[in-house]
């Protein structure tokens, strides 16, 4: 079987993915994929993961987890969506490093899927506001203690991406910068779902949060017109539409958080910027960007 896990990170699309594909239930299903709610796992995969550690799984893990998943339902290709895969919000920088657990937390998950194929989808976000909008997330802890020792400016997705491939070397991994998510939807549900040429019901539900409804309904009426369905293409176009039609108050982030004043927010920023030219030349890795 083919198990997309798709990890986050913590505050990038809001589980808006999972949602989209949850609409497209009964199509993907005729094509052999099964998008579980996330009540039938979130629990279980966290107890399981609490209680295996780093040891081998009991045998029949993998059957009770599938079928308490798939509930029944046949399927080839599971995808299972959790920003908290690997963490909850208040320990992303636990031990000082950006998601220390991953590598306890992947391994497991190796070890319980062993005869299967697994898929790691993975969305980064600049530092800048990542920082901010996760701490925001971990109610009730001081700032020092959830950044846990972490210089900002070391912060590196890429260390994240080699731990990964270190814990799941047979893993297919897939990443992209969640910036430019609005230029990839489309593309990122149809490789969450595996079915290539879908039409999927929420293609523009990103879009219609960031763009006014004059210009989204302009772009949908240019693409049907133009019969523009070449990726590259739709990209340049959704651009343009961007461009003129975005609403400002939804892509412009808000950096709020002490100490972080201009020049370290544009520091972070290159940073970021450079990892992910980084992460992108790295063996293994499918690369998502426009």
């Amino acid at each position: 079987m083919n198990i997309v896990f798709h990890i986050g990170a913590h505050c990038t699309d809001n589980e808006r993915l999972l949602r989209c594909l949850l609409r497209d239930a009964a199509m993907l299903a005729d094509h052999g994929v099964a998008v579980p709610g996330q009540g039938r796992y979130r629990k279980l995969f966290r107890d399981t993961f609490e209680g295996l550690g780093s040891a081998t799984a009991k045998e029949g893990t993998r059957e009770l987890l599938l079928d308490a998943v798939l509930d029944g339902r046949i399927a080839e290709r599971v995808i299972l969506s959790n920003p908290s895969f690997l963490c909850p919000p208040n320990r992303v920088f636990e031990e000082g490093a950006l998601y220390a657990m991953a590598s306890e937390r992947l391994g497991a998950l190796g070890r319980i899927f062993a005869e299967d194929q697994l898929e790691i989808f993975l969305a980064l976000r600049n530092p800048a506001s990542f920082i901010p909008d996760v701490f925001a997330q971990s109610t009730g802890m001081a700032f020092l203690d959830f950044i846990g020792g972490s210089d900002p400016r070391q912060i590196r997705w890429s260390d994240l991406v080699r731990r990964i491939q270190e814990a799941l070397p047979g893993a297919r991994l897939v990443v992209w910068a969640n910036e430019d998510t609005p230029l990839l939807w489309g593309e990122i549900l149809a490789r969450l779902a595996g079915v290539e040429g879908a039409a999927f019901a929420g293609e523009f539900d990103l879009l219609e949060t960031i763009m006014s409804a004059e210009g989204l309904t302009r772009l949908k009426a240019y693409l049907e017109q133009r019969k523009i369905t070449g990726l590259s293409q739709r990209r340049r176009v959704i651009a343009a539409f961007l461009d003129k039609y975005a609403l400002e108050e939804a892509v412009v982030e808000e950096v709020d958080l002490p100490g972080l004043d201009d020049a370290l927010v544009a520091e972070l920023t290159a940073s970021y910027e450079a990892d992910c030219a980084r992460i992108g030349s790295m063996t293994g890795v499918e690369w998502l960007a426009p």
